[in-house]
């Protein structure tokens, strides 16, 4: 979890901490995102509803190419992705991660150019590596030593394919394990990354662009960035003296965090460029190497402050230590907080209160233990059934790993700018559901 320092308080509080940046919450209980009212939307829509800043993802979008000018920037599509998404995306000059044959049909049906799509994935499929190859995207990112030769195969001849390789670069940091236990990418330590190089060398329909490395998840500090780019960057002087080419790309991933509580604080995305950019310059030069081109992949840290969701209180339970608020959403809409133990911030919105607080727990209606949406957090102690509630930072992992549990449908996604809400994914309806079953 990203804990807030003490030099980055005022800073985070100008960002608006989980909020989006046109998030406005007012004295008598109004709201708005985009100069839309909360309340509104709704009304219009129904809840469980996600809303969508759209300014709030563009702003991010050009945060990072200020920081970045001379570096590629590629959204991670995992993180959150509709086909209004990969408009914005594309309109503001970002490249774009995918790790799925869907999110490449998705992208492509956009009119997201193929040649500025990264193509992702631990274990891709042979379809799913033909329709790569086909569609001409723009780099294939290849995590296993048993897909070079099957990559190698599917080239058409007279053809060569740009592959990033990801290593282990053996540094622990964020939320996955520690590098050199990952199962994803091949560790420089055991040798199996320099094993790789030199079959992907040996394969004339296939071109190696670069090196490409993911830390973990969740990552606040740049200091971790830094230690994994000067370590690349040894390992990239290691191929240049073992087979005399000098790799032009240099892909550190993703893994930004966000904030989630007023607490918190995300990751910058100036200090971040500042860090990295120095931490390359640096160790090329020190090495005699040329500095590559900077390929950086934010998902979450785009997406993630951008969204939040909307519930309506069902009921309430009060018990021996602890108040439940049960709303109409929950695991099947937000499944963040079960697997990876986050916690959200939540408020009331919709009427003012003067009956101060107590701190309650969200709770879904799937009737599961797991069904935890916010817990611990401060809402009116008159809160009532039929109240509204908003969650924060909802923008990245909540539409994309939202599920039909207990046949749920899923809830729609209205994305608001300038004054103006519009419906860019509709409500699952139950007949939704119905359509996909092929009878007894």
């Amino acid at each position: 979890m990203c804990v807030l320092r003490q030099d980055l308080a005022a800073e985070s509080a100008a960002e608006g901490g989980p909020w989006s940046s046109t998030t406005r919450f007012e004295p008598d209980g109004a709201a708005s995102v985009g100069g839309v009212s909360l309340m509104r939307i709704a009304a219009d829509h129904g809840t469980p509803a996600y809303v969508l800043d759209e300014s709030d993802v563009r702003r991010r979008c050009r945060a990072y190419r200020a920081a970045l000018p001379d570096a590629e920037i590629a959204y991670s599509a995992k993180a959150f992705l509709c086909r209004a998404m990969v408009g914005w995306v594309h309109e503001e000059g970002l490249s774009l991660n995918v790790c799925s044959g869907g999110e490449l049909t998705f992208a492509l049906a956009a009119g997201f150019p193929a040649e500025r799509i990264i193509f992702h994935g631990t274990a891709k499929t042979p379809q799913e590596i033909h329709t790569a190859i086909e569609v001409g995207v723009g780099r294939i990112v290849v995590d296993n030593a048993a897909e070079i030769n099957r990559l190698a195969a599917l080239v058409p001849p007279g053809r060569r394919q740009k592959i990033l390789l990801r290593v282990i670069p053996d540094i622990e940091a964020g939320a996955l394990e520690a590098a050199g236990e990952q199962r994803f990418g091949l560790s420089i330590a055991t040798g199996a990354a320099g094993q790789a190089v030199a079959r992907v060398l040996g394969q004339p329909r296939l071109e190696l662009a670069g090196l490409h490395c993911h830390l973990g998840s969740q990552i606040c500090e740049a200091q971790p960035y830094e230690r994994v780019a000067r370590t690349l960057i040894e390992q990239m002087v290691r191929i240049r003296d073992a087979h005399g080419m000098v790799l032009p790309e240099l892909d550190l991933g993703g893994g930004h965090g966000i904030a989630y509580l007023e607490s918190e604080h995300g990751l910058d995305p100036r200090r971040y460029a500042a860090a990295i950019t120095a931490a390359v310059a640096q160790r090329c030069a020190g090495l005699g190497l040329p500095v590559p081109r900077l390929i950086v992949e934010p998902g979450r840290a785009i997406s993630g402050p951008a969204g939040l969701t909307l519930y309506r209180v069902i009921s309430i339970k009060r018990g021996m230590t602890h108040i439940y608020v049960a709303v109409d959403g929950g695991m099947s809409d937000n499944p963040h907080p079960s697997p990876y133990g986050s916690r959200h911030t939540a408020r009331m919105i919709g009427r003012r209160s003067t009956a101060g607080t107590r701190e309650m727990t969200v709770i879904g209606h799937h009737s599961a233990a797991e069904d935890v949406i916010a817990q611990g957090v401060e809402l009116p102690a008159d809160l009532r059934p039929g109240d509204l509630i908003v969650v924060a930072a909802t923008g990245a992992y909540h539409h994309s790993m939202a599920s039909t549990y207990t046949m749920t449908a899923r809830p729609p996604v209205v994305a608001v700018a300038d004054g103006r809400a519009r419906l860019v994914v509709r409500r699952e309806e139950p007949e939704d559901l119905m359509r996909r079953e092929v009878g007894r």
